[in-house]
């Protein structure tokens, strides 16, 4: 039997050889764990690389068509006053306090010149009215109410013939002068007359537009007219949006505050709006008067008065103070809001100013005469005038009048009202052909103020008309085309106011038989 062979045959197996010592799970758990923090430390590698690589700014290496914003700047509107459409404003009837009745007396003079009343529906006398004098008959009283405008009555108190003529013809040449933007202009005014030449003359300075503009406004309104409703409405529109236009929006103030006679300007042209505001209720022209009376507020001293500094530096006078105390008094008629703080200042600083003995009233102190302009303080005499002495004397009527306490017989007040007057008496309204007694500024005021107490001084009042009269009538121009209607500059604010100053301080003293009853404190 042959033996076989069988070294060439190869056997696979899986089972451990006998040599090799068979690994567990434990023997690699235990393996792979002393690798593990070699892991850990690439893994951790790895996320802060990935960290790095996110951080960079990939977009900013590639570059981008750069982006071109280009803007225009759009002017806003201008605030200009719009009457709302179809706005039914609720007339609210004011309560009557009634006191005891005074018995009216006839102040109205009847002259040659006095014929039938003319077919015109200006406003009539105050004290005409059913309403009571309230400040011992001392006060803003009996005013106009009703007529179609709400200012003016359909029919009115005979008033001469020769006043209302001047009248007409006064606002008609203010009217003829207004440059077409709707301002009056100081200096350049005489072009704006399309009549037959010679053009007029009269220049002031250019520093009082504003101021002049609101003069010539207040004429306007006065007679009865306002924004939207009478024959000079568009007259008073024009005007009243050229002011809107030179307020400083952020301040209040109308105008620039250049040299010492802006707060004139200022004062004069804040009147106008709160004026026109209370004819024809705006609510765009309620802001602008708005900010033009806080202005006002603004500039006052505390528990004090006026001048010319804003910020106040503790200094007044009485000729800027009048001023404001009638600006305020309309913004009050005008439901605006008022600090009622201020005309007890005003009245205090008049007491300060007030001598006891004469009644008369100082400039900047007591005793002293009324402000002139320096190089014409030589030929207008301040002794020939009472014009501080009648702002205070109307001042106290009307503030009186707006606190509600009345001026009493045995009040202190009431003797200072008193000898004012008797001040008046002695310096009455006459025209002079040199101009030296021309003070159109003290007869506005004077006439104001004896009007509003023609009830209890009618006498006085009497004489004053009468001198009134015979001083504007007569010396109103009435030749060339360009001048009729206008008065000469020749009083000691001619230089500056000009023609338009002359001729709209002129109306308004022609107005006096209406425009304070129905316009100031009576409302």
């Amino acid at each position: 039997m042959s033996q076989q062979d069988y070294s060439h045959i190869h056997v696979e197996t899986t089972l451990p050889k006998p040599w090799e010592e068979e690994q567990t799970f434990n023997d690699v758990l235990y393996d792979w764990m002393g690798r593990a923090p070699w892991l850990a430390i690439s893994f951790a590698a790895h996320i802060v690389f990935y960290f790095i690589l996110a951080a960079i700014p990939w977009d900013e290496m590639s570059k981008k068509e750069e982006v071109i914003l280009q803007a225009d700047i759009i002017t806003p509107p201008e605030e200009i006053f719009e009457e709302p459409e179809e706005e039914e404003i609720e007339e609210i009837e004011e309560e009557i306090i009634e006191e005891p009745i005074i018995q009216d007396s006839e102040v109205v003079e009847e002259t040659d010149d006095v014929s039938e009343d003319l077919d015109s529906d200006l406003p009539e006398s105050p004290f005409d009215s059913n309403q009571f004098n309230d400040v011992i008959g001392i006060g803003g009283g009996a005013g106009g109410g009703g007529g179609k405008t709400g200012g003016r009555r359909s029919g009115r108190k005979k008033v001469g013939k020769g006043v209302e003529k001047a009248l007409l013809a006064g606002l008609e040449w203010l009217k003829d002068h207004q440059s077409e933007d709707g301002h009056w202009d100081a200096d350049d005014f005489p072009v704006e007359c399309d009549k037959e030449p010679p053009y007029s003359d009269g220049e002031g300075s250019a520093l009082h537009d504003v101021g002049l503009t609101g003069l010539a406004l207040l004429a306007f309104l006065g007679f009865g007219d306002t924004m939207n409703d009478g024959q000079y409405h568009e007259t008073i529109r024009s005007g009243i949006s050229w002011l809107q236009k030179q307020q400083d929006r952020s301040t209040g103030l109308i105008g620039e505050q250049t040299a010492s006679n802006f707060i004139y300007n200022h004062a004069i042209a804040a009147l106008a709006l709160c004026e026109a505001q209370y004819g024809a209720p705006n609510p765009i022209l309620k802001k602008s008067a708005q900010n033009a009376v806080n202005y006002i507020h603004r500039a006052r001293n505390p528990y004090s008065a006026w001048r010319y500094q804003v910020p106040p530096d503790n200094t007044n006078d009485t000729s800027v103070t009048g001023w404001m105390v009638f600006a305020l008094s309309a913004a009050q008629d005008a439901k605006l809001n008022v600090e009622t703080d201020a005309y007890r200042g005003s009245l205090s600083w008049f007491d300060e100013v007030t001598d006891p003995t004469t009644g008369r009233t100082g400039y900047t102190q007591i005793g002293e005469g009324s402000a002139r302009p320096r190089h014409l303080q030589e030929f207008y005499k301040a002794e020939y005038t009472e014009a501080l002495t009648a702002v205070s004397v109307l001042c106290r009527v009307f503030i009186a009048n707006i606190l509600n306490e009345p001026i009493k017989d045995d009040d202190r007040q009431k003797e200072l009202v008193e000898r004012g007057i008797e001040l008046m008496m002695e310096h009455l309204p006459e025209w002079s052909e040199d101009g030296s007694l021309n003070d159109m500024y003290y007869w506005y005021y004077a006439s104001y103020a004896l009007y509003q107490l023609s009830e209890q001084y009618s006498s006085a009042w009497t004489k004053w008309e009468k001198a009134l009269s015979d001083a504007l009538l007569p010396s109103q121009r009435t030749s060339p085309p360009c001048f009729e209607g206008s008065w000469d500059p020749i009083g000691p604010w001619g230089h500056e106011g000009g023609r338009v100053y002359s001729t709209a301080i002129g109306v308004l003293c022609l107005e006096v038989y209406f425009r304070y009853g129905k316009v100031l404190g009576s409302r």
